[in-house]
């Protein structure tokens, strides 16, 4: 199942409330229809849809479409806040990492 770190939950749990997302809001991750070359989907989402699994942890709610899920089942989801100066002043922004668990468990 997808791992996350606190930095991950943080960053996510800060984009819902900016949002202003209702309660039970979360980050949806999807897969695209090529992911080899298009990668993931992420948007925030009032709810999860029929079929997505549902993660908790740190305060974050993450709707996992099954594929995505499929994917990602042994992987980690971390985040780096890209700096003030590198973005268009709009609000913070954040680049997504996956990695696999085992590379934090090394």
């Amino acid at each position: 199942m997808l791992a996350l770190t606190e930095t991950a939950a943080e960053a996510i749990s800060n984009i819902l409330e900016t949002n202003e997302m209702p309660e039970g809001s979360g980050l949806r991750i999807a897969a695209t229809p090529n992911m080899a070359e298009e990668g993931l989907e992420l948007s925030v989402a009032p709810n999860p849809a029929a079929d997505d699994t549902v993660l908790e942890g740190g305060g974050a709610v993450i709707f996992l479409e099954p594929m995505a899920a499929s994917a990602l089942d042994d992987k980690v989801l971390d985040v780096e806040k890209i700096p003030e100066n590198e973005t268009d002043g709009s609000g913070d922004e954040y680049r997504f990492a996956i990695t696999p668990q085992s590379e934090l468990q090394a």
